[in-house]
């Protein structure tokens, strides 16, 4: 049975940069990154080495810890470097493409008429099994596990996030099909949720619920829709899949083919024209150069997803494997003279009504990565942050109790609940200028290491 949840706590924040709903470059990177790090949970195991050989769809990397989880070559050439940072920690595989695409072929197959067991082996094999995420703590999917439900949110509401309709509006049928492969893998239910602001693209899914979000971020974010829908409690186990990885699913039962490749939204104050650009995951930053004008590199913040929540990739980096956006940002390291005490701030954004920045509500904003201030104090008021955040949790006694480590306190907090990105509007209106999302990590990171 669905629903319609009209959510009024959360915030839109005012960002220029939006990207136009168009394909501006289609790129074919000659050399992609594969890398370990944009997946929590798992400890790598090299399954190549330099100069040989892999096709599209190809295992490169597999889980110290089950073998079973692979993460695939999204290209067909050669291994040209293995890169690995401080105490020879894995950092990335970078594959140089010979343009040919050559795929591995893992064979049409109808989800619909698959057992669990069957559907499990082919995306454990094509290596797309990394984009079920279980919650709580957001880590890899366990093959072991019959999660209570999967959870899909079809679109985002994050700053100048990518338009889902746009980049994923035609394939339809592989999200169906996607469907289709996930309701195997439950006893309960696959939840999808749409967006109720406007037509969505997505809802004549069949075999799952659908459900209807409205209001401003974070009613996109899948962990907010989680707790409107069925709360997660200490018992329990979910899955979660991204409308990306939901296609891409699809796409392999309909195809037999790895097929990650996406409409990627380059977007902020910074970049040169915003648009989109057709690439793969791991494909190098220097190839959208060209959206980054003539400002030097040091003076640019290069982020892989939304501004809020997303990696800070850099200018030298890689498109990361669940990005569909790339956010472009001005270092703020300019003083301001008088700072928040100056009367009048036209040109800057206020959530509390600040500055007369509230008198202008279709303004947009050039923001920069100036936090305004220094780290002080936690303001003691948990309905200052609830303002954004839909969720029924409290988020400073979240927060303060990871930051103490104090397990029983974060559970009766909600860390069951929560992801770093679920809290990231509480992080952008602190006056206290803490890291609020890294405290988050923080405790998660805690009960892995104290329930394993």
């Amino acid at each position: 049975m669905s629903q319609t949840f009209v959510l009024k706590k959360g915030l839109n924040i005012p960002i220029s940069g939006e990207a136009e709903l168009r394909v501006s470059k289609t790129i074919a990177p000659g050399i992609v990154a594969v890398q370990p790090t944009d997946f929590k949970g798992f400890l790598p195991r090299l399954l190549v080495k330099e100069g040989d050989p892999v096709l599209c769809g190809s295992p490169v990397m597999a889980d110290k810890k089950n073998a079973d989880i692979l993460l695939t070559s999204p290209v067909s050439g050669t291994v040209k470097e293995i890169v690995r940072g401080e105490k020879r920690k894995l950092l990335a595989v970078l594959i140089e493409s010979d343009g040919k695409r050559q795929c591995v072929d893992f064979g049409v197959k109808d989800a619909a008429k698959l057992d669990a067991g069957q559907v499990r082996q082919a995306l454990l094999q094509s290596g797309l099994w990394p984009w079920l995420v279980q919650r709580p703590y957001g880590i890899l999917a366990d093959p072991d596990a019959r999660p209570r439900d999967i959870f899909v949110s079809t679109f985002n509401t994050a700053p100048l996030a990518a338009d889902a309709t746009f980049c994923f509006g035609a394939d339809v049928a592989a999200a169906q099909a996607g469907v289709n492969a996930l309701a195997k893998l439950t006893d309960g239910k696959v939840y999808v949720g749409l967006d109720g602001n406007g037509k969505s693209a997505f809802a004549g899914l069949q075999g799952c619920e659908l459900n209807c979000f409205r209001g401003p971020h974070p009613a996109g974010n899948v962990g907010v829709q989680i707790s409107h829908i069925a709360p997660i409690r200490k018992e329990d186990t979910v899955w979660t899949v991204s409308l990306a990885g939901l296609v891409a699913i699809g796409k392999l039962f309909l195809t037999g083919k790895y097929d990650v490749r996406r409409k990627v939204a380059v977007t902020g104050p910074m970049a040169l024209q915003p648009s989109y650009v057709d690439t793969l995951p791991g494909t190098p930053m220097q190839d959208l150069a060209a959206y980054f004008g003539n400002t030097p590199a040091e003076e640019l913040r290069v982020i892989g997803g939304d501004a809020l929540s997303g990696k800070v990739i850099g200018a030298a980096g890689y498109l990361g494997f669940f990005d569909t956006q790339v956010t472009i940002l001005r270092e703020g390291t300019d003083p301001e003279l008088l700072g928040w005490i100056r009367p009048f701030r036209f040109n800057q954004f206020s959530a509390d009504r600040s500055y007369f920045s509230w008198l202008l509500p279709k303004k947009k904003y050039a923001m920069d990565t100036n936090l305004h201030g220094g780290a002080r104090a936690f303001l003691m008021n948990d309905g200052y942050y609830g303002k954004v955040l839909p969720m029924d949790i409290f988020p400073v006694f979240l927060a303060k109790a990871c930051l103490a480590g104090d397990i029983e306190k974060m559970e009766k907090f909600g860390i069951y609940e929560v992801l770093p990105e679920d809290l990231a509007t509480c992080e952008f209106v602190d006056p206290s200028k803490n890291n609020i999302q890294a405290m988050i990590e923080q405790g998660i990171d805690l009960m892995l290491k104290e329930m394993a």
